[in-house]
């Protein structure tokens, strides 16, 4: 009788923690943020730092997310000649791209997400670039503590203008494409 109360006991315990909301903190030094630029002769791509960020779980759902994104620290790894590098850099960080003297951080806010479904739910959020906001959807996969997901984003919806071919006519192999990708592991705990 005792081995049965406490089974039922037990049960009943594990049944009311998945209905109750549990909040992780985004782990800023093992997780990635990848950014993946494509022009019409080539790539370049590199990393940006996540500056912090929180999730909320609850019946096997996303509830929220927050997670602010450090634009300062946007780095290239593709390009090995320092000089041109920096120039890249620089040139992504000015007033033709991202603007990151006014605008130092994005942010990606999770609104909600489907049931993880074999570890893989499908993500509704509000990204915000130079204080433009967009919603993004974009599906995430599950494993223990580390989420993974690719979001393209559409830099033109973010009056990053520079080369596309939405705003200037006749750019040819100058002309850079307007989706770029964002590939996200997220480390929580």
């Amino acid at each position: 009788m005792k081995k049965l109360m406490f089974f039922i006991t037990t049960a009943f315990l594990l049944m009311s923690i998945s209905t109750f909301a549990q909040e992780f903190k985004a782990n800023t030094g093992k997780s990635e943020l990848k950014w993946t630029g494509k022009k019409v002769t080539g790539e370049h791509w590199g990393f940006i730092g996540l500056k912090e960020g929180k999730l909320t779980l609850q019946k096997n759902k996303i509830t929220s997310g927050e997670f602010i994104i450090d634009m300062n620290s946007m780095n290239c790894k593709d390009l090995t000649d320092e000089s041109y590098n920096q120039k890249l850099i620089g040139h992504l960080k000015s007033d033709d791209f991202f603007s990151v003297e006014k605008f130092p951080t994005a942010k990606l806010t999770i609104t909600e997400s489907g049931s993880f479904v074999k570890g893989e739910a499908t993500v509704n959020g509000k990204l915000t670039i130079k204080d433009i906001t967009h919603p993004v959807i974009f599906k995430a996969k599950k494993t223990e503590n580390t989420y993974v997901a690719q979001i393209v984003i559409d830099r033109s919806k973010y009056e990053v203008k520079y080369g596309s071919g939405k705003f200037f006519a006749g750019l040819g192999d100058n002309m850079i494409y307007d989706d770029f990708t964002l590939d996200v592991k997220l480390v929580v705990e």
